[in-house]
């Protein structure tokens, strides 16, 4: 399976378990915050692989994602606190991340 595939697989898995939980909260702050997340991390998907426009851009976006992931499990340990550990839900997410940071970390183009 070659790396495109995984970061699409993670990103989208990750994508999809934020807007689900999102959609299910909202009205609420959280809600609307998860399903921003769940936007960005497709949004992100979209300009890496699928909008030819930004080809050019890769990398950034590259790392923009890296840093857009990161700060997500950042914030999930911040908000949930004490918390964090109790929630496998959670915690699946933040494996996801975790997995996606290190394939697109592994994967980015070698510099000159």
């Amino acid at each position: 399976m070659n790396t495109r595939l995984i970061v699409i697989i993670l990103t989208v898995a990750t994508a999809l378990i934020h807007l689900g939980l999102g959609i299910g909260s909202l009205p609420e702050v959280f809600g609307i915050i998860f399903v921003l997340n769940g936007i960005g991390y497709l949004a992100l998907l979209a300009g890496l692989y699928f909008v030819p426009q930004l080809a050019g851009q890769r990398g950034l976006i590259r790392y923009g994602l890296i840093a857009f992931a990161g700060v997500t499990i950042i914030g999930y340990f911040v908000i949930q606190g004490g918390d964090a550990f109790s929630s496998v839900p959670g915690l699946v997410t933040k494996a996801i991340e975790l997995a996606l940071i290190a394939v697109l970390w592994i994967d980015r183009p070698a510099t000159a």
